[in-house]
């Protein structure tokens, strides 16, 4: 074949559904119909070279047949077959003439013409009056026969149905079910030619094949039965026949491809013959070709040989002609030449050996030099001879492919040879260099998954290792972890308290794309007063590559002033979203992992009174300065609303003045030798005892367990007093003071006393004082911990402790004395009387 195709563009319908294999199939006259996933059914007339009439169904479209007597077509997608009238489509047509401004009619479809109300209908096939359905359930094909409805009659009775049961996964294709890939399976019928005289005229689907060959294939029953036979091309790669005429007949495997099937058809083979087929041919999707024809060995009973054989792949769509088969790569559309001339050994058909030797034709397919088809009408002869074939392409064009004549004389000449061979090498060469292309993006794809995965998992490992909680702190710090900071904000006379988290990684790990900061706030206990269960909030940050030694810094609202009730805890993870290792179209079509994520606990931390205190700013400590308020107007406001609240209270009496209020306190001691090794860097240079006792209060106001810290209360501190004035998250106004005291001076003298810190918080809210007494003693606890044990203070703590009990049990039993004497005196008199 010399020369190279004619390619002309009849029409465009955008790009096709990848999820659903297209369909051309000729229709009425010079009628095509175009299915391309969607719902809708394009008409388009091929001699006025315009879209006709597009017709609108209720969900997707799987497949079209019309009748032998074109009077009808039946039409499957979601939710059944339906019939609609040829008559129908004329008038529609005739009384909306197509107009280019205004686009072809649009002729929406009813539930009216449902005839078969199955669901998952994927292919159809008319033989006759009965309507044959093939659709997929959960672990099986259905094969549904169905008697056409008669014009008085609005739907299909059901005349039997045939199963067979799915293959295991290792043949049948799950990643194209997991990727929502739907593929229609091939649906042919096949005429004896006993049965029916190869001069009738069959429609799309139906061929006549050499009685010889059918009694070989399907049985001398189905033969004599004159029963035609359907054929079953699966995508888990099976070939099934089924004679439609035969009592008890079944669905029956012919022969498995092991690929799924994309055509089926039958070829005459050899010129010799008359009209009808003398092979049928299967082709799998990654090239594998079936030759069904009849053997006859020499000395021996004839019988069909199946010939399997490979082509270059992988095949998208097939049409075959008398002696041709043409196939589609994707990449380029290819011609096999299936008569048995070409193997070079005629006059040699009845010998095995020429049947075994006619296969190396296969090997060698012509390419055509046309790409990106997607579905292929069966081939035709224009005016001229020539072969005409009409194709979908990938982007939704209609083509017609005029292939060059094929030119008998040059065809055995050497040069025409070698120049055929070397542009089919030439051909392959593209093909394959197309194919490794797609193979080496593929790979680089892949690998960059498998990069990203393995610093997932690397982060994982880590993350897991360090797992710990602020009860177990870990022997180091964690190499990923969070911080947090408290700070109060006044907006529209309104405080609020804002939380500050800081992911810090120190890692030697990037945290890439797909990371997530999730934080959880709740309160450690809930009001009793509330009378509600406490809530948790969420909080959620997506970010994209934190570097090593970087930081993420986050804010959230925490709390208004008097809306929360403290301590509350905030538990700190890491989520990884499976969904980011694919790209947006891979993930598309697994809709599972959307929702797969990864966590992974960082810190849970807790914020407690010390760290929501309002510090008030320096000022000289008097004796009424513990009332005093920061700022002149808050203070007078409060004090016309506590003003205007006694009175309430008290019915307009006056009531107790605020300095009469009743103040609740709470004292903790502490070691100041404790102190002093624990916080030396905090002393001031003279190393005074007020140097220690505001170290003390600063490392309280700016220190907390588990990496919390507190606002910057600092520079709020006066220097020169140990005495903290501030405001609660209630509002309540609290006093800490800390003052160093000696321990056992008075009754052991100096030389044996303990010299230690007073911390005592002060207030006139029980609230206030129990969260500050809870916030004081976490982090002196936390600070014993992190302190090297020195037996000797230990002992001397212990024996300073005895001395003050030996003593109150002295002063008890001194006064249970009397009241013994008086006991046994009375108990003497009882007994002598």
């Amino acid at each position: 074949m010399e020369g190279r195709c004619s390619v002309e563009t009849l029409a465009d319908f955008g790009f096709l559904d990848a999820s659903f294999t297209p369909k051309i199939t000729p229709g009425f006259g010079p009628d095509l119909f175009v299915l391309t996933g969607s719902d809708e059914v394009y008409v388009f007339n091929s001699e006025e070279r315009k879209l006709t009439l597009v017709l609108q169904f209720p969900g997707p479209v799987s497949d079209l047949v019309q009748s032998p007597d074109k009077q009808l077509i039946y039409v499957s997608c979601s939710s059944g077959v339906y019939c609609v009238s040829p008559q129908l489509l004329l008038s529609r047509t005739q009384n909306h003439p197509a107009d280019v401004s205004s686009g072809p009619p649009e002729l929406q479809i009813s539930s009216d013409s449902l005839v078969i109300g199955e669901e998952g209908v994927l292919s159809l096939l008319l033989v006759g009056s009965v309507l044959l359905l093939l659709s997929h359930r959960d672990t099986l094909w259905l094969l549904s026969l169905y008697k056409t409805p008669e014009p008085e009659s609005s739907s299909c009775e059901l005349l039997g149905s045939f199963s067979l049961p799915l293959v295991s996964a290792a043949v049948c294709d799950d990643d194209e079910a997991k990727m929502g890939t739907r593929r229609r399976p091939v649906l042919i019928c096949v005429h004896s030619v006993s049965t029916s005289p190869s001069e009738e005229t069959l429609v799309n689907s139906h061929y006549h094949l050499e009685s010889v060959l059918f009694k070989l294939l399907f049985g001398v029953d189905a033969a004599l039965a004159k029963s035609p036979v359907v054929l079953c091309g699966l995508p888990d790669g099976r070939l099934c026949s089924l004679p439609l005429r035969l009592p008890g007949s079944r669905l029956r495997v012919l022969h498995s491809l092991e690929q799924p099937v994309v055509f089926v058809g039958a070829s005459v083979v050899t010129e010799t013959a008359p009209g009808h087929a003398q092979c049928l041919v299967a082709v799998g999707e990654q090239g594998r070709v079936l030759l069904m024809k009849t053997e006859n060995p020499e000395g021996g009973d004839r019988a069909a040989g199946f010939l399997e054989t490979c082509v270059p792949g992988p095949a998208v769509c097939g049409s075959v002609d008398k002696q041709h088969l043409y196939y589609s790569t994707g990449s380029d559309l290819l011609m096999l030449d299936l008569s048995e001339k070409s193997s070079g050994r005629e006059g040699q058909e009845k010998n095995e050996e020429s049947f075994r030797k006619s296969s190396a034709v296969v090997h060698s397919p012509t390419g055509l030099k046309v790409c990106r088809v997607s579905a292929l009408a069966g081939p035709a002869r224009d005016a001229t001879g020539g072969v005409q074939l009409l194709s979908l392409s990938v982007r939704g064009q209609l083509q017609k492919i005029l292939l060059p004549e094929e030119r008998k004389d040059l065809s055995s000449h050497p040069s025409a040879q070698v120049c055929r061979s070397a542009g089919d090498l030439l051909s392959a060469i593209g093909d394959v260099c197309e194919r490794v292309s797609a193979l080496k993006t593929a790979i680089k794809s892949k690998n960059q998954i498998l990069k990203h995965l393995n610093q997932v998992l690397n982060i994982s490992f880590l993350l897991i290792e360090d797992a710990n909680t602020e009860d177990q702190p870990p022997k180091q710090e964690k190499q990923i972890r969070c911080h947090t900071r408290t700070r109060w904000s006044r907006l529209l006379q309104k405080d609020s308290l804002n939380l500050t988290c800081v992911l810090e990684n120190s890692s030697s790990f990037i945290l890439e794309r797909g990371w997530t900061l999730s934080i959880t706030v709740f309160p450690v206990s809930s009001s009793l007063t509330a009378g509600k269960e406490s809530s948790s909030t969420n909080f959620s940050f997506p970010f994209h590559n934190l570097c090593p030694g970087e930081t993420l810094d986050v804010s959230l609202p925490l709390a208004a002033a008097g809306d929360a009730s403290f301590p509350m805890r905030v538990s700190c993870s890491l989520l990884f979203s499976l969904s980011s290792l694919l790209g947006e179209q891979e993930v598309t079509h697994l809709p599972g992992l959307q929702s797969s994520c990864i966590s992974l606990p960082l810190n849970t931390l807790t914020v407690d009174w010390l760290h929501v205190l309002q510090v008030d700013i320096k000022k000289t400590t008097t004796s009424h300065s513990f009332y005093i308020e920061a700022d002149p107007i808050q203070a007078f406001l409060n004090s016309h609303r506590t003003e205007f609240s006694r009175q309430v209270e008290t019915g307009g009496r006056e009531g107790p003045s605020k300095t009469e209020q009743e103040l609740f306190s709470a004292r903790i001691r502490v070691s100041s030798e404790l102190l002093r090794d624990m916080l030396v860097s905090d002393l001031n240079p003279q190393g005074s005892k007020s140097g220690l006792c505001l170290s003390l209060l600063d490392w309280l106001l700016s220190e907390g367990p588990g990496g919390g810290k507190g606002g910057q209360q600092r520079d709020k501190i006066d220097p020169s007093s140990s005495v903290v004035h501030a405001r609660g998250p209630n509002g309540a106004r609290v006093k800490l003071t800390a003052m160093e005291v000696k321990v056992g001076e008075e009754d052991t003298g100096k030389e044996d006393s303990l010299s230690t810190v007073d911390v005592e918080v002060e207030s006139s809210s029980i609230a206030a004082v129990c969260g500050l007494h809870h916030a004081v003693l976490r982090r002196i606890q936390a600070l014993m911990l992190s302190a090297p044990q020195r037996s000797a203070s230990t002992k001397r703590l212990q024996s300073l402790g005895l001395r003050p009990a030996l003593q109150r049990a002295e002063i008890i039993s001194a006064t249970a004395e009397p009241t013994r004497t008086n006991v046994d005196v009375k108990l003497k008199t009882v007994d002598e009387s």
